[in-house]
C-alpha cells in the first residue's frame, strides 16, 4: 500500500471514531450504543472489500489513536512486519527448504518439494506449493542456478548467407495418420544471415533419424553452411551427426545449456509459423500439413521484408550466391550409419535382428557396415577404408539346400571329399 493510501485509510478510521474521541465526553452505556451502531452499519472502506467493521476493531482504533497522543499517523496500516516472506509456510519449513536448495543446487523445485515431503520437512498443518517455494527460494537469493551471474550476451548476425545455419525442433498440432492422432513436430533450418528457411518439414518424431533426413534435404536445396548452431538435445549431440558434419566440412556448435536466448532467430520464426500458419490451418494430416508450411514459406515467408534486416530472406541469401558451397555428388553416401562388426566363421553378420553373408575373404575380419536407415537391407560393406561391395541377405533355407548339394556331390565323386575339385566348379563334373 502506498503512503497516499495508507493516508486516506486514516482519514477514514478516523471518521468512524471522530465522534468517540471527541471532547465531548461519553457515558459507558451512550459510547457502547454508539460502537454497536457503528458495527451494524455499512461502510465503503477505502482500497478493501469488506463493507462491516466489527466493535473490537472500532475499539482498537479508539485506544490506538488516544494511546498515540491524538496522532492521525497511528490509525494508518502498519507494513506487514513478513513482507517479502510467505505466510503459507512456517519459519522452519522456509529454513528447510532453503538448506536442501544449498545442499542440492541443480535439483528442479518441483523435485525438492516432493524431498520435503518424503523427508517430513514440511511442517504439520502446511502445504508447501509450487509458487510459494519459488517465491521462499527467490527471497532467500537461492531462485538462480550456481554460478548464474548475468552474462555479457550480445546480438549477433553471420556476415554472409551459409555462414551459420540455426536448427532446433517446435512441438506441432496432432495430426490423423491412419485413423489415429499423433503429435507432429517442425524440424526447421534457419541461415543466421539472412533468415532464409533452408529447409523445414513436420515429421511425427524429433529423433536423430528425422533430423538428418530435414538436414539432407537442406544441404541438396541451399549447399553447405559452415557452422551448425544446435542445442544440447541428445539428437544434436550423437556421434552419427559429429561424422556427417565432418566429412562435409560443418563445424557444430552447440548453445550453452539454459541459454536458449543463442537461438533467439529461430525461436522467433517458430512463433511465426504457430501465430501465422498454425492459426488459420484447417487440415487434418501431416501431408496437408507440410504443403501447407511449403506454400506459406515459398510465398509468404520469404518474399516478405524482414524486421530486422529490411530485405526479403530469399532477397538477402540471393546477393551473395557467388558464396555458396555446393553439396558433393556422394551426398547421400556422407549420411549413411555406420556400424563395427566382425565377420562369423558362418560368413554371417548381423544388424538389428538383420543377418546378412559377407564374403568368404572377410570371415574373422573387423568390418564397417554403411546403411541407410530408410533402406536397412541395403548394407555396404568396407575393410580398411576399402568399399567391398555389398551384404546378401542371409537365407537359411537356401544355405540349407546349399549344403545337401555340397554333401551329395562330394560322396559321388571321390576327388571332391580330397578337397582337389572346388564347390564352385561341381557343374563341370560328370
Amino acid at each position: 500500500m502506498t503512503d497516499k493510501e495508507r493516508e486516506e485509510v486514516a482519514l477514514f478510521r478516523f471518521g468512524v471514531i471522530s465522534d468517540l474521541v471527541g471532547a465531548t465526553r461519553l457515558e459507558h452505556g451512550e459510547r457502547s450504543r454508539r460502537i454497536k451502531e457503528k458495527a451494524q452499519a455499512r461502510w465503503n472502506i477505502p482500497h478493501s472489500a469488506r463493507t462491516r467493521i466489527c466493535d473490537n476493531t472500532i475499539r482498537r482504533w479508539v485506544a490506538i489513536y488516544e494511546k498515540s497522543g491524538r496522532q492521525l499517523d497511528s490509525l494508518k496500516p502498519a507494513p506487514r512486519s513478513d513482507l517479502g516472506r510467505t505466510r503459507q509456510v512456517d519459519e522452519d519449513t522456509v529454513l528447510s527448504l532453503a538448506r536442501l536448495r544449498k545442499a542440492k543446487p541443480l535439483l528442479p523445485v518441483a523435485q525438492l518439494i516432493d524431498e520435503m515431503e518424503k523427508k517430513g520437512l514440511v511442517s504439520p498443518g502446511y502445504t508447501l506449493r509450487l509458487s510459494t517455494a519459488y517465491r521462499v527460494l527467490k527471497n532467500a537469493g537461492l531462485s538462480g542456478r550456481p554460478g548464474s551471474d548475468p552474462v555479457d550476451r550480445r546480438r549477433f548476425e553471420a556476415e554472409f548467407p551459409n555462414d551459420i545455419w540455426q536448427a532446433d525442433v517446435m512441438h506441432g498440432p496432432q495430426v490423423v495418420v491412419e485413423g489415429k492422432k499423433r503429435k507432429s513436430y517442425l524440424i526447421a533450418f534457419l541461415d543466421d544471415h539472412s533468415r532464409l528457411i533452408t529447409q523445414g518439414r513436420f515429421t511425427l518424431s524429433e529423433n536423430l533419424a528425422g533430423f538428418l533426413s530435414v538436414f539432407r534435404e537442406a544441404l541438396t536445396c541451399r549447399g553447405l553452411p559452415r557452422k551448425l548452431y544446435v542445442d544440447n538435445g541428445s539428437a544434436f549431440r550423437s556421434r552419427h551427426l559429429e561424422k556427417v558434419c565432418a566429412c562435409l566440412g560443418i563445424a557444430i556448435t552447440h548453445t550453452p545449456p539454459y541459454t536458449p536466448q543463442g537461438r533467439g532467430k529461430i525461436e522467433r520464426f517458430f512463433r511465426t509459423v504457430r501465430s501465422q500458419l498454425l492459426g488459420t490451418f484447417a487440415g487434418q494430416t501431416l501431408e496437408e500439413l507440410n504443403l501447407a508450411l511449403e506454400t506459406w514459406i515459398r510465398q509468404e515467408y520469404h518474399r516478405r521484408p524482414h524486421s530486422s534486416t529490411g530485405q526479403s530472406p530469399l532477397q538477402r541469401f540471393a546477393n551473395h550466391l557467388e558464396l555458396i558451397r555446393k553439396p558433393p555428388l556422394d551426398l547421400d553416401d556422407h549420411f549413411r550409419k555406420e556400424v563395427r562388426r566382425r565377420v562369423n566363421k558362418d560368413r554371417s553378420v548381423s544388424i538389428d535382428g538383420r543377418h546378412f553373408e559377407a564374403p568368404t575373404r572377410l570371415i574373422g575380419e573387423q568390418v564397417s557396415l554403411l546403411f541407410h536407415e530408410e533402406t536397412p537391407h541395403r548394407v555396404e560393406i568396407v575393410l580398411r577404408g576399402q568399399p567391398q561391395g555389398f551384404l546378401a541377405p542371409l537365407d537359411p533355407h537356401i544355405n540349407a539346400k546349399v549344403g545337401r548339394e555340397q554333401k551329395a556331390a562330394e560322396s559321388a565323386d571321390p576327388s571332391v571329399r580330397q578337397g582337389q575339385l572346388s564347390f564352385a566348379n561341381r557343374e563341370d563334373t560328370p
